[in-house]
């Protein structure tokens, strides 16, 4: 129907259904968002005594309209802030116990239950150290495995994170600086930065995560022992000249390690570990 009839129908003026505010908040809005950014904990008041001591004469009932208008009066989600991460190199170790990595994978069970499994790998060798797959894993028993691993294999001098809520806590800081032991965070959104766990993230869900349908927990825990044996004992690397794990750490100590600017078995003009031993 015409705007006619149905300004007559509601009983509304056409003049006043053709009305639109002449006023320009423009300034406004761009303040009061400005404020919210920068001092996002603040309310109305602080952000309007703000604005009057900045010498802007603006009503407090229209600093209040766009303040709602905006939305400003909902609760704010703001990030917790990173310190700034400083890229480092990833490069072999030249012995043992010098870095650990360590990283979370997440999976699901038949049932639709969600399990978390801790990796910890040494990257001298590419040692599993441990795979622990549990319900929820807290800094608390970060801190308890790792206790463990140093129990009866030594202490690391650093260990690479990344930036997950269980390795920012204050807990497995406070413990690392009680330890003398440095953690080493990579960039945020830089997986690559911690390759050698996320190489070993993707063996383990190809052989296991992705291979089977699990019931419950415990035949998770039963075939992650299974791989990590295999993984350690059994399973040719290529980046360690054909060696597993623990026989590149046996032969580390009659052999110089490659080091982590030229290792030797990399390079195709000299011999390799695997084949000088061959000869």
């Amino acid at each position: 129907m015409s705007i006619q009839k149905a300004c007559k129908i509601m009983d509304l003026s056409r003049s006043v259904y053709y009305y639109s505010s002449v006023k320009d908040d423009t300034e406004v809005r761009g303040k009061l968002l400005g404020l919210a950014e920068n001092h996002p904990k603040e309310g109305q008041d602080k952000m309007y005594q703000r604005i009057r001591n900045q010498g802007l004469k603006w009503n407090y009932k229209r600093v209040r309209r766009i303040y709602l208008l905006l939305g400003l009066n909902l609760r704010q989600k703001t990030r917790k802030r990173l310190p700034a991460r400083v890229k480092v190199p990833l490069i072999q170790p030249e012995g043992i116990n010098h870095t650990w990595s360590m990283d979370f994978m997440h999976d699901v069970l038949g049932n639709g239950r969600k399990i978390r499994i801790l990796n910890i790998i040494d990257d001298y060798n590419r040692e599993a150290l441990a795979v622990e797959a549990h319900f929820s894993i807290q800094s608390n028993m970060v801190v308890q495995s790792l206790e463990d691993l140093i129990a009866y294999r030594g202490k690391p001098t650093q260990i690479r994170v990344d930036n997950g809520p269980e390795y920012i806590a204050n807990v497995l800081a406070d413990w690392c600086r009680e330890n003398d032991i440095r953690l080493l965070y990579i960039q945020p959104g830089k997986p690559f930065q911690n390759g050698y766990i996320e190489r070993f993230n993707r063996t383990f869900r190809e052989s296991i995560l992705d291979a089977y349908v699990f019931e419950n927990i415990h035949q998770v825990r039963i075939l992650a022992e299974e791989f990590m044996k295999d993984y350690n004992t059994q399973r040719p690397h290529e980046s360690l000249g054909g060696f597993t794990p623990e026989k590149f750490k046996n032969l580390s100590t009659s052999f110089p390690a490659g080091g982590a600017s030229s290792p030797c078995w990399k390079n195709n003009k000299s011999i390799s570990l695997f084949n000088y031993s061959m000869s």
